[in-house]
C-alpha cells in the first residue's frame, strides 16, 4: 500500500512538471516527437530514482531534461548534417498550452528557434533555462555543472548572437496580415503582389526531408522568391484547402488537401522590411504536433 502511495505521488509530482519539461526539451531540439521521446525517458528515471533522497524534484527533473537533451542536441546535430534540405523545427500547437510550460514565450518562435539551432548545445541551454523559465544563475551552474560566471558568459553570448541575427519583429497581427497576404498571393501567383510583400533579402526555405518534392535548397532575394511561387502555383494550390492557426505563439497556415489531414505547414517571419523567411515544413513526419 505504502509503494501505490509513493508511486501515486511520483506520479501525481512529474505530472505537474512535465509542461516544463517538455518546453525545454522541445526548445533544446526543435522537434515535438524527440522531446516527447526525451521526456518519458526522464519519467523512467524518475521511476527508478530514490526518491526520499530528493529536496526538490522540479530542479532534479529539470537537470535530468536538460542534460539529456544536450546529449541529444549533439546526436541531432550529427544527424541534421545528413538530412536532405532544408531542417526547420516542427511546429507545436500552442493553443492549449500557450507557453509550453514556460514562464514567458521567449524561445518558442521560429525565428528564435533558427538561431538557436546554430549556437552550441550548451549555450542553448543556459539561454533557454534563463529566458524561458527564468532560472537564477546559481541554479543554472548546478544544472549545467559549472560556474555562475561561466553561465553568465553563455547567457550573454547567446543573448548577443540573437539580437546579431534577429532582425526587430512586427505585431502578431501585423504578422497575421502579412501571411494571409502572402498565401492569398502565391496561391493566384500574383507576382507584383509578391515582390512587394517581401522584404528585399527574402528567404524561402522548404522541408520536404526528401520525401515531398521540394526545392533542397533556399530560394534567396526578392525576385528570385517571387518568381519561385509564381512558377507552381497552378499545380501546387489544386483542391488545397487553407485554414489559419497558431503554431509557437505565432499565425500559421494549415493546408489539406480534399479534406484530408494535415499536409503542409507554412508561417513567415517578418519586419519592417517585409517577409524576411517564408518556412514551409511538408515532412508528414514533423506535423504531428500540429491540430488534426
Amino acid at each position: 500500500m505504502a509503494e501505490a502511495d509513493d508511486l501515486d505521488e511520483a506520479v501525481a509530482i512529474f505530472n505537474e512538471v512535465r509542461p516544463r519539461l517538455m518546453g525545454i526539451a522541445y526548445r533544446m531540439l526543435g522537434s515535438h516527437s524527440e522531446a516527447e521521446d526525451l521526456v518519458q525517458e526522464v519519467w523512467m528515471r524518475w521511476q527508478a530514482a530514490d526518491r526520499s533522497a530528493v529536496v526538490s524534484p522540479v530542479a532534479y527533473l529539470s537537470t535530468a531534461v536538460t542534460r539529456l537533451a544536450i546529449n541529444a542536441s549533439q546526436s541531432a546535430r550529427a544527424r541534421r548534417e545528413t538530412y536532405i534540405g532544408p531542417w526547420l523545427p516542427e511546429p507545436v500547437d500552442t493553443s492549449a498550452d500557450p507557453l509550453l510550460g514556460a514562464e514567458r514565450g521567449e524561445a518558442l518562435s521560429f525565428a528564435v528557434l533558427l538561431v538557436l539551432e546554430r549556437l552550441s548545445p550548451t549555450e542553448r541551454a543556459a539561454y533557454i533555462l534563463r529566458e524561458a523559465f527564468d532560472y537564477p544563475y546559481d541554479e543554472l551552474a548546478a544544472i549545467l555543472q559549472t560556474t555562475e560566471a561561466a553561465v553568465r558568459q553563455l547567457v550573454s553570448r547567446a543573448r548577443k548572437r540573437i539580437r546579431a541575427e534577429r532582425r526587430t519583429e512586427i505585431s502578431g497581427t501585423q504578422q497575421r496580415k502579412l501571411l494571409t497576404a502572402f498565401v492569398a498571393a502565391a496561391r493566384s501567383g500574383d507576382l507584383a503582389a509578391l515582390e512587394q510583400l517581401l522584404a528585399k533579402d527574402a528567404i524561402s526555405y522548404s522541408d520536404g526531408g526528401g520525401i515531398r518534392q521540394v526545392s533542397k535548397f533556399p530560394v534567396v532575394g526578392r525576385p528570385r522568391v517571387a518568381k519561385y511561387y509564381r512558377a507552381f502555383h497552378e499545380r501546387f494550390w489544386v483542391g488545397v484547402e487553407v485554414e489559419f492557426g497558431t503554431a509557437n505563439g505565432q499565425a500559421a497556415a494549415f493546408l489539406r488537401r480534399d479534406g484530408g489531414d494535415v499536409f503542409g505547414f507554412c508561417t513567415v517571419n517578418a519586419s519592417e522590411d517585409g517577409i524576411d523567411e517564408i518556412l514551409w515544413i511538408l515532412n508528414p513526419a514533423k506535423l504531428t504536433g500540429v491540430p488534426a
